[in-house]
C-alpha cells in the first residue's frame, strides 16, 4: 500500500487580526500536533508550495492561530480562507506501520471468523470516546466501533478483520 507523503492536515477557516494570521481547523491527532509543524503546504494544481510556520498557538482547545512566512496582511490571509493545508508525513511523527485514515479508506473489510467479505471501509468518524468505522456494504452502510471486541486485526495488504456481533451488518 502506498503511503501518502503529504497528507491533509487542516483547513484555513478565517483570518485572525490584521497582520496576516489565520485561524486553522487542524485535522491532526491534536491541535498541538498541527501547531508544532515547521512547514505546511498549499496545493496549487499538482504542485505543493511550502509555507514556513512562524508562530502557532492552540486556541480554545480546538483551533490554531498561525502565522506563515510571507503572509503579512489581512488581504493575503483572506485569500487563503477555505484552503486545505498539507504536511510532510515525516514532520507529523507518524510511527512506522501506522496508517492514516486516508490510507485505510477503500480497504476490504472481512469477517475474521468466516472469511466473508463484509464490505469496504468508507470512512472513520470520531463522534466521542472511540472511533467508528463506516463500512459500505451491499445493503448500505454499517457502523462499527473501533474497539478490540470488534476489530481483530488491520492488515495493510489484506484489509480489516472484524468479529461482528449478530445484527451488526443487517
Amino acid at each position: 500500500m502506498a503511503r501518502i507523503r503529504y497528507p491533509e492536515c487542516g483547513k484555513i477557516i478565517n483570518t485572525h487580526g490584521c497582520h496576516g494570521a489565520v485561524k486553522v481547523e487542524p485535522w491532526c491527532d491534536s491541535p498541538a500536533v498541527f501547531a508544532a509543524l515547521p512547514t505546511v503546504y498549499l496545493r496549487e494544481g499538482n504542485e505543493l508550495h511550502p509555507f514556513k510556520m512562524l508562530n502557532a498557538s492552540v486556541f480554545g482547545g480546538r483551533f490554531v492561530f498561525a502565522e506563515f512566512e510571507g503572509i503579512t496582511t489581512m488581504e493575503a490571509a483572506e485569500a487563503l480562507r477555505g484552503k486545505v493545508l498539507y504536511a510532510d508525513r515525516n514532520d507529523l511523527g507518524i510511527p512506522e506501520g501506522v496508517l492514516l485514515i486516508a490510507e485505510m479508506k477503500g480497504m476490504k473489510v472481512w469477517n475474521a471468523t468466516t472469511g466473508e467479505q463484509l464490505g469496504t471501509l468508507a470512512d472513520v468518524i470520531h463522534p466521542g470516546a472511540t472511533d467508528i468505522y463506516v463500512i459500505r456494504t451491499e445493503k448500505g452502510e454499517a457502523m462499527v466501533p473501533v474497539v478490540p471486541e470488534f476489530v481483530r486485526n488491520v492488515d495493510e495488504e489484506e484489509g480489516i478483520f472484524l468479529t461482528p456481533i449478530e445484527g451488526m451488518f443487517d
